[in-house]
């Protein structure tokens, strides 16, 4: 399964734990963090685009500055790419065990350049089809603080699009949406507001008397969603279409090719 979270933000976390720790953490609980800054009208400024730098850097992912118009299509970009990078890193890590050392270079770091021209086919083409069909765990995390409410109606319409993006895709999936402050009297943290994508289609009356304002936890958020995702390891899942694939390409594709 992969998973990771996807930040939205338009200001500087300004209150709490270091985003950028927090994202390291998120990271090595195998969890890639992507970012994106909003650049209209907001407070984010060059301080605020090197904290979505740093913060995706450390968090293993991808890091965007754009306008409130491209938010939907980036955040499907962004997903989609994440998943494609978890998979070939998976691959990667497959060839490596099960070629030998008289198949790979030392200076090779990509065993995939190393195949011959079908092998590399056979392999591309067996992680494209993994990139539809790998179950696939992801949590928006929204800054809702006083200068994203001119950007809200965007905000909705890119939750919206990926939903309907996720539900062409062959894989499970299961989507959540956070916000940040929360509303509640622990403002220094987030709070869920969207569980599952059968519930994208109720977002508006989710978020009709949504109170924009207040601090901008970052960090605080991010490891809430870490502990979130931790917590629900052990409900029931379909097994992962990555673990099922590696133990076909053990025994199947990819080793009676190579070795």
């Amino acid at each position: 399964m992969i998973k990771q979270i996807i930040l939205v933000t338009d200001g500087c976390s300004n209150v709490g734990t270091n985003p950028v720790i927090a994202a390291a953490h998120a990271y090595a609980e195998g969890i890639v963090v992507n970012v994106i800054g909003i650049l209209d009208h907001g407070d984010l400024g060059q301080k605020g685009a090197l904290e979505v730098a740093e913060i995706a850097q450390a968090g293993g992912g991808l890091s965007r500055l754009v306008h409130s118009s491209l938010l939907a299509q980036t955040i499907q970009m962004m997903t989609r790419q994440t998943v494609a990078c978890s998979i070939r890193q998976t691959v990667q890590e497959e060839l490596k065990r099960i070629m030998t050392s008289k198949q790979m270079n030392q200076h090779t770091t990509n065993p995939i350049e190393v195949l011959s021209p079908q092998q590399r086919s056979q392999v591309i083409e067996v992680m494209d089809e993994m990139v539809e069909t790998v179950s696939l765990r992801m949590s928006l995390l929204l800054d809702t603080s006083a200068s994203m409410k001119s950007k809200w109606s965007a905000v909705l319409e890119a939750v919206r699009d990926l939903g309907l993006s996720l539900q062409a895709r062959q894989g499970a999936n299961e989507i959540s949406v956070f916000r940040f402050p929360a509303s509640s009297a622990n403002r220094n943290s987030c709070e869920k507001l969207i569980n599952s994508t059968n519930q994208l289609a109720k977002m508006e009356e989710l978020f009709y008397n949504l109170e924009m304002k207040g601090t901008t936890p970052t960090g605080p958020a991010i490891l809430e969603i870490v502990r979130e995702m931790r917590s629900n390891e052990d409900q029931s899942y379909n097994h992962d279409h990555i673990k099922n694939q590696g133990r076909h390409t053990r025994d199947g594709l990819l080793s009676d090719n190579i070795v």
